[in-house]
């Protein structure tokens, strides 16, 4: 996988193209590229790569896609052949599930697999839960975004802002909340599981139930705050990456662990 360049799938905020790893990293729903910008910083010896989905920033004139699994179909044909030097999935909220879909598909094809699946703040495919935000009115929705924090209040309070995000945000949310795990065989490649302990959306044992989903390693991290415990957890977060990025995770036999 090299640097994106000017690819409209994928931003690379700071090109290392000789780190010894690269992170690929899907937004959240309602988020975008620019919400790694910060973990490419603290992430020195890796190359971090971010998945501009459409509809958003410079991406806004393109309609968004809201059917998750047409998501991962376009990100996967977006990699295309950069999926083939040692790189590593993160996934926070929606960009769990995305990230999980996209490797799958890669396994399946027998195409390089990530070496690593980080997924953040999602429960596992296998563990449903019905949800009905997409189907709110523009009130419910930004109420969700309220009390989900995460959301610069700057663009829920400014008209025109809001209807942006609105926009994006609803179609991620029909996009993930229709979704529908289909079983088929786990993925190789380690997983490790990062949620807050106060998640509204996503429980202890609803993390750890990523486990079923690979043959490898399987951690369970677990963080003081919410859903977007991500941000004022970045020390911690930034350590648990990088140090299963450099190879100090646990391989050959599969590990389960919790933190």
């Amino acid at each position: 996988m090299s640097p994106a360049g000017n690819d409209r799938w994928i931003r690379c905020f700071e090109p290392r193209p000789h780190s010894r790893s690269r992170l690929v990293c899907f937004p959240h729903a309602g988020g975008s590229a620019s919400h790694y910008f910060a973990l490419s910083g603290a992430l020195p010896d890796t190359e971090v790569l971010a998945i501009q989905y459409p509809g958003r920033q410079d991406r806004h004139a393109e309609p968004c896609v809201d059917s998750l699994t047409g998501l991962a179909d376009r990100v996967h044909d977006a990699l295309g052949s950069r999926a083939r030097t040692p790189y590593a999935f993160f996934g926070h909220s929606m960009g769990a599930v995305i990230a999980f879909e996209v490797a799958q598909r890669l396994q399946r094809e027998d195409a390089a697999v990530p070496e690593h699946l980080f997924v953040s703040s999602r429960r596992a495919p296998s563990r449903y839960r019905e949800g009905t935000v997409h189907r709110q009115s523009d009130a419910g929705v930004v109420s969700e975004l309220r009390r989900l924090g995460g959301t610069d209040e700057r663009f829920l309070a400014d008209e025109e802002l809001r209807a942006a995000v609105l926009k994006v945000t609803r179609a991620d949310y029909q996009a993930i909340e229709t979704y529908r795990w289909v079983p088929e065989p786990p993925l190789t490649c380690p997983i490790t599981a990062l949620v807050g302990d106060s998640d509204p959306h996503t429980s202890r044992d609803e993390a750890a139930a990523w486990a079923t989903h690979t043959t490898g390693a399987f951690r369970l991290h677990s963080f003081p705050g919410g859903h977007f415990y991500l941000d004022p957890a970045s020390p911690e977060v930034t350590d648990v990456l990088a140090a299963a990025l450099a190879g100090t995770a646990t391989a050959g036999r599969p590990e389960r662990s919790v933190s």
